[in-house]
């Protein structure tokens, strides 16, 4: 029985690589026990001289500008691309690539902190929904080896790295002994898509839809894979927090950071947002199937996170998608908001 174990969870792991996939899109809270093998009970970059950054955007946009909110910037709407006619992962509907129609909006400089979060659990008593379950998901690198032992029987059957721990929530990001501490600019993790359209409810603002989200990340950029360009690295310099070495063992952390990184470290495009890809998943209001009406439907992710590696997830491009449902929660799914303009 042990045998047989093993061997379906090499074939599970096998079936992931040859996708393509780091299983951050099967980490449904409801998934079928055929995904889940058990269920718990209860810098950077755009350097550019200090004088000329954001020129163009500034000037052009001026008149706009007069009344931005605090840590957000305005995008500006009009007829954009969105998509793309070269997907890289044709399941996921990254194509085709469409002219979308969209007002000017004001979109968060940063991904939501744990400071800003904890500002409103404070002010209104929530309580998360991993918090309320009892239990979240976890990457295998945040459990000791005795831990992952101890939680063979809760890994994802189709992405086994991945194990749903009891305990875990925000307050407790990266298990069941950690805590918020040197981790308050941090982006919240293990927060739901009911959770982040409390706190924008709370905050006066809103999720992004899916194109604004895109709009946001290109930059005012056509058809270019990152928010900065084509190019991963320019300069040879790190551009976002994501996974350097062999995936899902070998993480060098040559960008700095072996999980998140500050949601201020890498300003990645001229609308001076940071962290837009890599670091964590970001909510967006979008449900991946329109006609939805399911009571947990799966809503789109866009951005990937600090785990995506271009030989495994390779969903750190403006275009990439991916989705979850809305009660699901892990360590690599955050949000930013966004607020008509």
């Amino acid at each position: 029985m042990q045998k047989l174990k093993a061997v379906i969870f090499i074939l599970a792991a096998f079936s992931s690589c040859a996708n393509g996939d780091c299983g951050c899109n099967k980490l449904d809270r409801d998934a079928s026990t055929s995904e889940t093998v058990s269920q718990l009970p209860d810098q950077q970059v755009c350097q550019q001289q200090a004088g000329n950054k954001n020129k163009h955007y500034r000037d052009y946009y001026a008149d706009l500008e007069q009344g931005i909110e605090e840590d957000m910037s305005l995008i500006p709407g009009g007829s954009l691309h969105v998509g793309t006619d070269e997907p890289h992962f044709q399941a996921d509907r990254e194509s085709p690539e469409r002219l979308v129609q969209l007002k000017n909006f004001y979109m968060d400089k940063y991904e939501v902190s744990n400071a800003n979060f904890e500002k409103f659990v404070k002010a209104t008593n929530y309580t998360t929904e991993a918090e309320r379950f009892g239990d979240s998901f976890l990457f295998k690198t945040l459990l000791t080896p005795s831990q992952q032992s101890e939680l063979e029987e809760y890994r994802v059957a189709s992405a086994v790295w991945w194990y749903k721990v009891s305990g875990v929530s925000w307050r407790k990001p990266h298990g069941i002994n950690s805590g918020l501490k040197g981790l308050e600019q941090h982006p919240v993790v293990h927060v739901s898509w009911r959770d982040a359209v409390a706190y924008c409810t709370w905050a006066g603002k809103r999720l992004p839809s899916e194109p604004e989200w895109e709009a946001a990340c290109r930059g005012g950029k056509q058809r270019k894979l990152y928010p900065w360009g084509n190019k991963l690295m320019p300069k040879d310099k790190h551009w976002l927090n994501i996974w350097q070495g062999e995936f899902p063992d070998g993480n060098t952390a040559d960008d700095g950071y072996k999980y998140t990184c500050p949601v201020n470290e890498f300003r990645q495009n001229n609308y001076d947002l940071y962290n837009i890809v890599g670091n964590v998943w970001e909510w967006t209001s979008d449900l991946w199937q329109p006609d939805d009406t399911s009571e947990t439907p799966n809503r789109v992710k866009k951005g990937g996170s600090y785990l995506c590696h271009k030989s495994y997830c390779y969903r750190y491009r403006c275009a990439a998608r991916s989705q979850n449902t809305e009660d699901s929660s892990a360590g690599n799914l955050g949000f930013r908001c966004a607020k008509d303009a």
